[in-house]
């Protein structure tokens, strides 16, 4: 959007390192217990749980490793589009809409910021196999492909919706 005359400068929102430093604490405590649980051998399902954890785990604890040391914004909003860490660029014509959505799971919940596509299959195309892989998963679940999480950004979802609104007037939200 111009202003004035002059465009507006792009939203950037970096890496929430608590909150991912968390998550990493978290991962790190179940690769323990893992290793706990192969070491006592004490019952067939402890040793069959160990097996599973540590690897599991300590590719998570991998993966997040690899986001806190990337100096990468995790979102940036521009005149132009959304630059998304791990789902890519999308141009503001190819986003039909935005909603927040929620996943609930025992009793938390995981708050999401879904971009609704004209053309999903024409992103899924150009996608990442991670983000390829997780799609049938999302469909599943009634989610489209393009979704955002918002543990790893530095403010609630309602502020990104509205920078979004800033840097496209016009976009449609739906709840």
């Amino acid at each position: 959007m111009i202003i004035r005359g002059v465009p507006l400068p792009p939203t950037v929102y970096p890496l929430a390192k608590g909150r991912v430093c968390a998550l990493l604490a978290g991962s790190l405590v179940f690769v323990a217990l893992g290793i706990v649980f192969l070491v006592a051998h004490s019952t067939v399902t402890m040793t069959v749980a160990g097996g599973l954890a540590v690897p599991f785990f300590g590719f998570c604890s991998l993966i997040i490793i690899r986001r806190l040391l990337r100096d990468r914004p995790e979102l940036v909003l521009d005149d132009a589009g959304v630059d998304h860490v791990r789902l890519g660029r999308f141009g503001w014509d190819e986003i039909a809409a935005v909603r927040i959505r929620e996943q609930r799971v025992r009793n938390t919940s995981q708050w999401f910021i879904e971009l609704v596509l004209h053309d999903p299959d024409a992103y899924l195309a150009r996608a990442s196999k991670l983000v390829r892989s997780t799609a049938s998963m999302n469909a599943r679940l009634g989610f489209g492909p393009a979704n955002m999480a918002t543990n790893s950004l530095p403010v609630p979802p309602e502020a990104v919706l509205d920078a979004m609104r800033r840097h496209r007037p016009g976009l449609s939200v739906q709840h």
